[in-house]
């Protein structure tokens, strides 16, 4: 096991181009990769790396090394997992990254019984509202919407990613009426920038039958965050387009209404990150298997559609009515 943790080490090291990023991804210090990488070359009686203030290079044994041995580490680690496994309940640190309200609010309730399903699984939950790499950051799984998918990743489908139109009955009180996605032009807007482009996305709207229309608000404000954006849009401060992930809640609690509730955006499904490996970890596994039991069990994929329809309830749960 010492000489396997040497060789990963080794690995993610010529993979990052520098033992600081390795060990970022490994979760060890930069003294631990750099010392574990000599205690391999020693083993081995060559050296690996050319190292300079600047630069980690491979040598032609190192390249030489790389090639025969980074394919079949990923299947040793499996299969020791697997192993480990098999002698009782899934086991090992479990990393996942996940949005911060969406971890908070829909996963974390349920760790408790994750855990006493799976009491060997050491949960690693990163609680960020960003893409991460799955394979180059170490991730087990990932949950989130509007990815493009890397090679050697697959997405499971949770839910539709929807993005829905909120204000608060203040607010649309006091304000112009608003009757098609045109009126919104006259009305202070929310606006949320994108964590990867720091920039506010123009999205069009649609309808169930299919009608489209592109619109704009009037910048009040730009936020990061769209749970601050609900909060702001409370304050009766504007109109905001938020998912209803995040929309939900506050909905619920009848603390924010649907503005022009036939409407709203498709940005594709919230889906559940891993790696497309045949020796999948147990502990991925049952962990992909419990969420995607809980998702059904709770109904989230229908009630993260923009067209369940939801009454304030004064107990804080989702009431459906009807459609017409």
């Amino acid at each position: 096991m010492e000489t396997l943790n040497s060789i990963e080490c080794f690995v993610r090291a010529a993979e990052a181009g520098s033992f600081a990023e390795a060990a970022r991804r490994l979760g060890l210090t930069p003294a631990a990769v750099g010392k574990n990488v000599a205690k391999l070359e020693s083993n081995l009686g060559v050296r690996l790396f050319l190292r300079s203030t600047r630069r980690l290079t491979l040598t032609e044994a190192g390249e030489r090394f790389l090639g025969e041995v980074s394919g079949g580490l990923a299947s040793i680690q499996h299969a020791v997992a697997n192993l480990a496994s098999s002698q009782g309940q899934p086991a090992g640190t479990l990393k996942v990254s996940m949005g911060v309200a969406f971890g908070r609010d829909y996963i974390l309730p349920h760790l408790a019984d994750f855990l006493a399903r799976y009491p060997a699984i050491v949960p690693d939950w990163h609680f960020d509202n960003r893409q991460v790499d799955l394979v180059g950051e170490g991730f087990d799984a990932a949950i989130g919407g509007g990815f493009e998918l890397p090679p050697g990743v697959i997405a499971r489908q949770l839910a539709p990613a929807h993005r829905v139109l909120l204000a608060s009955r203040d607010y649309l009180l006091r304000s112009p009426a608003i009757a098609s996605p045109d009126d919104l032009a006259r009305h202070d807007g929310l606006l949320i920038r994108s964590p990867q482009t720091g920039r506010v996305r123009n999205w069009p709207l649609r309808t169930r039958d299919g009608r489209q229309a592109t619109f704009d608000l009037k910048q009040r404000m730009t936020l990061s965050d769209p749970e601050a954006a609900c909060h702001a849009a409370m304050q009766g401060l504007g109109v905001t387009l938020v998912s209803t992930v995040h929309a939900l809640p506050f909905l619920q609690s009848g603390s924010l209404q649907r503005v022009l509730p036939d409407w709203y955006v498709d940005t594709g499904g919230l889906s559940l990150y891993f790696s497309a490996q045949k020796l999948l970890p147990a502990k991925t596994r049952v962990f992909i298997d419990f969420i995607v039991e809980r998702f059904r069990e709770q109904r989230l994929a229908e009630r993260f559609n923009a067209h369940w329809p939801i009454e304030p309830d004064t107990g804080g749960t989702a009431r459906p009515r009807t459609v017409d």
